[in-house]
């Protein structure tokens, strides 16, 4: 008698890597310049594909924003990594500043994921945690060695994406530099 070996899992077809492929470039895309609020049937449309072919690949929203965001996850927790590794933890502490900002005046929908609760977004919301935290122990580190401001709470962090999404411009390219004056502005002020 033989034994029934396990079916190895087929590939998936060229057509349905592709298809899905382009609906992760038309839902950054999308997410970037409108935010989250963009339809599925919309981002459907973007990609050329048929709404059916978004759930066949994405059941539901929140699947889709945590894998358009993964990039934007790992980028982030790098920032983080580079500032907490710096020596000197004020300067640590100022590069995280220039660089989420930028990151965050880069992709609209990004910051909207990364500040909001978005429902069932597991991936966001622990990247949203460890990235917090670990600015957080920065932040003490900075304050401990006398170059950040002693009332400066992380919520304050916070106001600042808030701020810096709020920053409007025709281009990326005019919307990063404003971020880029902008957060020159606040870390003057979390300075002592």
């Amino acid at each position: 008698m033989s034994e029934r070996l396990p079916h190895a899992p087929r590939p998936e077809r060229s057509d349905a890597v592709n298809n899905r492929a382009h609906i992760l470039e038309a839902a950054r895309a999308l997410f970037s310049t409108e935010g989250l609020d963009v339809p599925m049937r919309e981002i459907a449309r973007h990609a050329g594909v048929g709404p059916a072919t978004v759930y066949r690949h994405f059941p539901d929203k929140q699947t889709l924003v945590a894998e358009a965001f993964a990039d934007k996850l790992s980028a982030c927790r790098a920032i983080v990594d580079e500032g907490c590794a710096d020596p000197d933890p004020w300067r640590g502490l100022c590069l995280v500043i220039e660089k989420i900002c930028e990151l965050h005046a880069r992709d609209r929908g990004f910051t909207e994921a990364f500040l909001s609760s978005f429902p069932g977004v597991q991936d966001i919301a622990a990247g949203r945690a460890y990235t917090l935290n670990a600015v957080a122990g920065l932040a003490q580190r900075a304050k401990d060695a006398g170059h950040l401001r002693p009332d400066f709470v992380l919520d304050d962090l916070i106001l600042v994406l808030m701020a810096n999404k709020g920053l409007r411009a025709t281009s990326t390219t005019t919307r990063v530099a404003a971020s880029r004056r902008f957060a020159g502005f606040v870390i003057r002020a979390f300075a002592t």
